[in-house]
């Protein structure tokens, strides 16, 4: 987004001039003859005069007293605690500058290389490896990693993961003194708990926001399957400390200064924050960062099936068995759950504005824990499996409750 600042001058101009009251003509002075008699004129009371020496003094005022210590002890000790996390976390915090190259534009004419946007990003570990989000890289030829202190270097993609909107870049040089940031367990993360967003919002670097922990278990809409669904990013934080472009990919971090998330996306009808933010988990990053390291991608586990939560109010409409799970609409041909023999919909219905297979398997647990929504589903799965694992699947097939084996497999791709 491009700002345009109008500075206005403006010039008053005060011209000193006689002035003639309004509706009064101008009179010139009346003269008097010499040998005419002239009565005594009454002799005007002398005009009261004001000085400096007679004006009198306003009464003398102490200053506004600040507020007692003990009132603001508290909020002090907060302010210096976002100082010092500021201190101790910035220096990890970079700004990434990347650069493409436009197509030639006349015969002959060699590509140039042009600056495609920027965001942010924070120190992985003590090697140079940068965490930042897939959809920050992922059309750019170069990098420039800008550090706190105002040095740059040339950073080279290592990896990328659509699927969590995750990538890593590494540069050959750090700056001295700069220390990679700690991951927290996302999975203690509570709403109301303090968030702390560091990045670059509109390329101002190194900007700190506060907020609170909105929502947690939020899922993001992910890359496209083959199929034409779309598979979901799990588990993502929620969050109203400000995020604004150019903070995507830079850490939302607790009090202690450890990471929670991977600020990645905003909701709104502008294009600036209104409110509601989100960050990819810290435990996802805890999972698949170091893999697109050693691999450069991730192979998220992958079953093969279409889905639809089933609640009270769509299992009374078509009298299904059981009131809360994940109701198989679609199975496709080839996959894990296709080979497990695990059976979609066949039988099409009207509901909530949309016609649904309802007749297919409904799944309520995998190995023992209990699953209510789609989001459960794909969860556990990002964070309890891997491709090649098998997993029992308990379902619920016409009203018969079941147990079903299913090694999963990679999702098409990938």
């Amino acid at each position: 987004m491009r700002y345009q600042h109008l500075f206005v001058s403006i010039a008053l101009v005060l011209s000193l001039a006689a002035c003639v009251p309004d509706g009064l003509p101008f009179q010139p002075a009346q003269t008097i003859p010499a040998t005419a008699d002239v009565a005594e004129q009454p002799t005007a009371a002398p005009r009261p005069t004001r000085s400096a020496a007679t004006s009198i003094p306003l009464p003398s005022a102490a200053p506004v007293p600040t507020i007692a210590a003990a009132l603001t002890n508290a909020l002090e000790e907060e302010q210096n605690l976002l100082i010092e996390l500021y201190r101790r976390n910035n220096p990890a915090v970079v700004s990434i500058e990347i650069i493409g190259t436009h197509p030639a534009v006349a015969e002959g004419d060699a590509p140039e290389a042009i600056p495609l946007g920027q965001g942010s990003g924070f120190l992985f570990d003590d090697q140079g490896h940068i965490v930042t989000n897939n959809h920050v890289v992922e059309d750019g030829n170069s990098f420039q990693v800008r550090f706190a202190d105002g040095s740059v270097a040339e950073g080279t993609l290592v990896g990328t993961d659509p699927g969590s909107d995750l990538a890593v870049i590494k540069v050959d040089q750090l700056p001295a003194g700069t220390a990679p940031l700690t991951l927290a367990d996302s999975s203690k993360v509570l709403v109301g708990q303090t968030a702390v967003a560091i990045g670059n919002p509109f390329g101002l670097q190194n900007t700190l926001t506060v907020g609170v922990v909105s929502g947690v278990g939020r899922s993001l809409t992910g890359p496209a399957s083959r199929s034409g669904g779309r598979f979901r990013i799990p588990n993502v934080i929620q969050t109203d400390a400000a995020i604004n472009p150019g903070n995507s990919g830079g850490p939302l971090l607790n009090v202690r200064g450890e990471v929670i998330g991977v600020n990645t996306a905003i909701r709104t009808e502008t294009g600036t924050f209104e409110g509601v933010g989100y960050a990819v988990p810290s435990n996802a990053v805890a999972r698949i960062v170091p893999v697109l390291i050693s691999e450069g991608s991730y192979r998220h586990p992958w079953m093969g099936i279409g889905m639809q939560d089933v609640d009270p109010l769509l299992a009374k409409r078509f009298n299904l068995a059981v009131r809360q799970g994940v109701l198989v609409t679609e199975v496709q041909p080839e996959s894990p759950a296709n080979k497990a023999g695990l059976r979609g919909g066949t039988q099409i219905g009207d509901y909530a504005g949309g016609r649904i297979p309802y007749d297919g398997d409904i799944v309520v647990a995998i190995n023992g824990i209990q699953i209510f929504t789609a989001d459960d589903l794909v969860s556990y799965l990002e964070l309890n499996a891997s491709v090649g694992d098998t997993i029992e699947m308990t379902i619920n097939r016409q009203g018969e409750e079941q147990r079903i084996n299913m090694t999963l497999g990679s999702r098409p791709g990938e």
